[in-house]
């Protein structure tokens, strides 16, 4: 009893601490902390540990992969909280995808786009979707490049199941997070001119960048979800 009344003050204590932190960013920033919302990052947290996340606020989960949503999704039902696929998407996992995620981060090529259209049609409900954009231009990362959004975000406009919200980054990875920035600048930037040209900006309101080490200057150039899982569950380990 002891222990599990010590992880439900240290994962709530971390969701306070961070939420000052974003609050403390905003208001650099001149923003409302209202428009910015928490992902808790869940990739190999224990059930209970993000149970007790839940408990403490967290309404919106990040999984990078679909069978460990789908699994813990179903061991958490009945809980208010949303579900957002952060991770690489195979074609072949749109289906449940499409079942036990409420929002897909990482869209990034014309053929995923495809398969979650049609099994959105089949579900019967539109799906949110981000589009994941390369914007370090890294081999081992997913994404669109910079030079084909403009046209992938064409594309994906004129699917009608799938509702595109706005755009996700993972920039490289910096020691010293300030080293980030002109790479959110750039997402800002680049959202700024698809609401220019699309037919419905209202609809574009999400961006989705910065994680535990660099949230905050994500969250200065215009992040509006920020993914966080060490910052808030603690180191990852492997669930037993």
């Amino acid at each position: 009893m002891g222990r599990i009344a010590e992880v439900r003050t240290e994962v709530a204590g971390n969701l306070a601490a961070i939420r000052e932190r974003i609050k403390a960013a905003c208001a650099r920033a001149g923003r409302d902390p209202e428009g910015v919302k928490l992902v808790g990052v869940t990739k190999t947290v224990p059930i209970e540990r993000i149970r007790e996340g839940i408990e403490a606020g967290i309404d919106i989960l990040g999984e990078n992969y679909i069978q460990e949503a789908k699994r813990k999704r179903e061991a958490l039902a009945g809980l208010p909280v949303s579900w957002h696929c952060i991770g690489r998407l195979q074609t072949n996992k749109a289906k449940t995808a499409v079942e036990c995620c409420d929002w897909i981060e990482t869209l990034d090529r014309e053929a995923l786009a495809i398969e979650l259209d049609r099994r959105a049609e089949i579900a019967g409900r539109k799906v949110a979707v981000l589009i994941q954009v390369n914007i370090g231009g890294e081999e081992t990362k997913s994404g669109i490049r910079p030079d084909e959004l403009n046209s992938f975000f064409k594309l994906v406009s004129g699917f009608d199941w799938l509702d595109v919200r706005g755009l996700m980054a993972l920039p490289p990875f910096f020691d010293q997070p300030e080293r980030a920035r002109p790479y959110f600048r750039q997402m800002r930037a680049f959202m700024d001119s698809l609401r220019r040209t699309s037919p419905r900006p209202e609809r574009l309101t999400e961006l989705s960048m910065g994680m535990s080490g660099d949230f905050e200057v994500a969250i200065e150039e215009g992040a509006t979800l920020v993914r966080i899982g060490t910052a808030l569950f603690g180191s990852r380990h492997k669930e037993e």
